[in-house]
């Protein structure tokens, strides 16, 4: 009895309850009404409609809007490509599925590049040649009414949805930016963690057992670990729900690339927050005032931000913020310690980087703040190795299922087709199409007895179209409620989908019990076929794809190094590109098996983003008039040090070394001129984060190892042999 009052009493539970509810009926009432508007046209698949509101409707609204115009405009693309190939391959079949299968290939290959439902317009292009092809096998002349019949039933779908969604739905963009506004709160919550456990008092407290790893170098506590992870994901989805949010909102969509560009920042913020900084690991308290310094500043920041809507006044945050560069500048000419001097730099740098964050994301922030950049379209990574595998997977599940057709003469072959190509599609949307095929062929699955009772015992007791929809709503309505969940959302989504895809309900229903049996055997081959495709024939290989990355991230290090003229906004892009691929780096990891140490991995990724920010000072500094031309010289070898970074991190670790020690051998090298001394100290800190890491950078690292070789799990902390 506990458990079933526990959502009344809990709050967030209730909230989740009543945001279930509310999506499962309008779901469930834009069924009712696009059916009924299917019928009362008299379409040829009243079902395709109610197919179109289950893979569309979503409870953020702009998702939905623009899940739906993808999904038109892929249709329409799909409905060209469909009839073409027709009319070219009409009296070939062999032909025919051979263009089918690289046609669906190529869907699924762009549908694995493209982000959030831009993926949708790939999608439907692949299973739409299907669809509107298989009422034409018999009769190739026709394909243009069945292609015209597959777009009125998906256009009333999506009208249907959109407006049910849009007349009930409370669409509150002012409530992204609050999300944003506690996404930065958290971040300094974070970053206020990170610094009290670096602190005097905090060291002092600790172990001298614990206080460094078994290689010297300090590991982080796990709230902050699951803290930094936790608020990098946070990051991904409010990239997604901005936008979402621009799609239905003109100021939002104004400022899309400008929150883009904030968040990436904000990014780089957090990934400063990993233990392989040189004040973390030099034995001893030397930096632990600039940490008790930055705690204290996090501290005034988190106090500032308490109020929901701080980022429509964000001037006295920035105001803290620039008050605090001015006593780092004063801290830096009272310490002559190396480490303090690299800890100030770092810190300076953080400040920085949540000032332009703060700034690109702040709607009271004008051209005229020295943070403010201008807003660029960020690039998006794009992994090559998993879309071509996709493709493939396409290639031969379209293939396959057509041979079997053609070979069998069966009668069910179409609807087999259909599902197999339909699948492929859908999960090459997903992170991991492999394991994406299992939940999807299992919804499936259990489709199939539902469907089976729905036409058995419930279809030949209604007599009307009221207890038609009744009756839908009593099969659809778990899996719209299951949608919800993390582990069982795409069993439920295989479910529903399908299940209105096998349910043959026309005007008039015709029972037939062999036609019935045929059309599940299909379904349930079809299961088997996208299991042994995805996961037999072309299995992932995560931990490759995790290795390409690696490598991706040192060649972008590479190429930042020798970038000439790198501003503020190409900055902003490469580092944006950068994170991007250590949450699919990681993303991967949690992929892969054996005992791969992902918090090292985590780490590693993170200090790579901050040996990218050494190098992009490094080139401030080196065009920096007030440099002497002597250090600027130096600046520029230590620049194309980084060249050997991916063949041999020691080397580029030892070029840098040597260029720290000519540059304090130069005269200007005191007080007197601090962009020396600052220019020092990155180079004493990138020399430190590479010879930490020389398993990540090298090209030959464990990772790049088989995984049958016994150095395929060593500590990223061992240079390669």
């Amino acid at each position: 009895m506990q458990r079933l009052l526990a959502p009344f009493s809990d709050d967030a539970r209730w909230r989740d309850l009543l945001t279930r509810a509310g999506f499962s009926a309008r779901s469930l009432a834009s069924i009712g009404l696009a059916l009924a508007a299917s019928f009362a046209l008299q379409l040829s698949s009243p079902m395709s409609s109610v197919t179109t509101v289950m893979i569309v409707a979503n409870p953020t609204v702009g998702a939905l809007v623009s899940k739906s115009i993808w999904r038109v405009f892929g249709t329409i693309i799909g409905g060209v490509i469909g009839v073409a190939i027709m009319a070219l391959f009409a009296q070939s079949p062999p032909l025919y599925f051979l263009a089918l299968g690289l046609v669906v290939g190529l869907a699924c290959m762009v549908a694995t590049f493209l982000r959030l439902f831009r993926a949708y317009a790939a999608v439907l292009t692949g299973y739409t040649i299907i669809l509107i092809s298989t009422p034409s096998f018999a009769d190739p002349d026709t394909i243009f009414i069945s292609a015209l019949s597959r777009l009125s039933s998906l256009t009333i779908g999506i009208v249907v949805t959109a407006t049910v969604f849009m007349m009930t739905s409370q669409r509150r963009p002012a409530t992204v930016l609050q999300q944003i506004g506690q996404a930065v709160r958290a971040a300094i919550t974070q970053a206020l963690l990170f610094h009290r456990a670096h602190g005097a008092e905090a060291l002092n407290d600790l172990p001298k057992t614990t206080a460094t790893g078994a290689t010297g170098f300090r590991t982080l506590s796990q709230p902050i670990y699951s803290g930094r992870d936790k608020l990098l994901a946070q990051l991904g989805a409010l990239s997604a729900a901005v936008e979402y949010a621009a799609v239905e909102n003109a100021d939002l969509r104004h400022d899309r690339r400008r929150l883009h560009m904030g968040l990436a920042a904000l990014g780089g913020f957090v990934t400063a927050l990993h233990p392989y900084w040189c004040s973390l690991t030099t034995p001893g308290l030397p930096a632990a005032p600039v940490h008790e310094f930055a705690a204290t500043l996090m501290a005034e920041l988190e106090a500032l931000t308490a109020h929901p809507d701080w980022m429509r006044d964000s001037k006295p945050v920035r105001e803290r913020l620039y008050a605090a560069l001015t006593a780092l500048d004063a801290m830096e000419r009272a310490y002559e310690h190396p480490v303090i001097r690299a800890a100030i730099e770092d810190t300076r740098d953080a400040v920085h980087q949540i000032t332009a964050a703060i700034a690109q994301l702040a709607p009271d922030v004008t051209e005229k703040d020295p943070a403010w950049i201008p807003p660029v379209r960020m690039p998006a990574y794009h992994e090559w190795a998993p879309a071509l595998r996709n493709g493939a997977r396409g290639c031969v599940i379209t293939w396959l299922a057509g041979l079997i057709w053609y070979v069998t003469a069966w009668t069910s072959g179409p609807l087999f087709l259909i599902y197999v190509i339909s699948a492929s599609s859908l999960i090459s949307t997903t992170p991991s199409a492999s394991r994406s095929a299992r939940p999807m062929a299992y919804g499936t699955l259990l489709a199939i007895p539902a469907g089976c009772l729905c036409h058995m015992y419930f279809l030949p007791q209604i007599d009307g179209y009221p207890l038609l929809w009744l009756t839908l709503c009593l099969f659809l309505l778990p899996g719209i409620w299951v949608q919800f969940s993390p582990r069982y959302g795409f069993y439920a989504f295989g479910y529903i989908v399908f299940f209105c895809v096998m349910l043959d309900v026309a005007n008039p229903i015709r029972y037939n019990d062999i036609t019935l049996l045929n059309t599940w055997l299909g379904f349930a081959l079809g299961c088997a076929l996208l299991a042994i495709v995805f996961r037999i024939v072309l299995p992932p290989d995560d931990r490759l794809d995790a290795a390409r990355i690696v490598v991706a991230l040192g060649d972008g290090i590479r190429t930042l190094a020798r970038t000439r003229r790198l501003d503020r906004t190409a900055w902003a892009a490469w580092e944006g590109l950068q994170i991007q691929k250590v949450q699919r780096m990681l993303m991967r990891l949690s992929f892969a098996t054996g005992p791969i140490d992902r918090r090292e991995y985590s780490d590693a990724g993170l200090a790579s983003v901050s040996l990218g920010r050494q190098i992009y000072r490094l080139h401030r500094l080196a065009v920096d008039h007030r440099l002497p031309a002597s250090s600027s010289t130096v600046l520029t070898n230590a620049l194309d040090a980084f060249r050997f970074l991916r063949r041999d991190p020691v080397t580029t670790a030892r070029r840098l070394e040597d260029c720290a020690l000519a540059l304090e051998a130069l005269p200007e090298a005191d007080a007197a001129h601090p962009e020396t001394r600052r220019a020092i100290g990155i180079l004493e800190q990138s020399t430190h984060l590479i010879r930490a890491l020389p398993g990540f950078f090298h090209e030959r690292g464990p990772l790049q190892r088989h995984p049958d070789r016994p150095d395929a799990f060593a500590s990223l902390t061992l240079t390669p042999g």
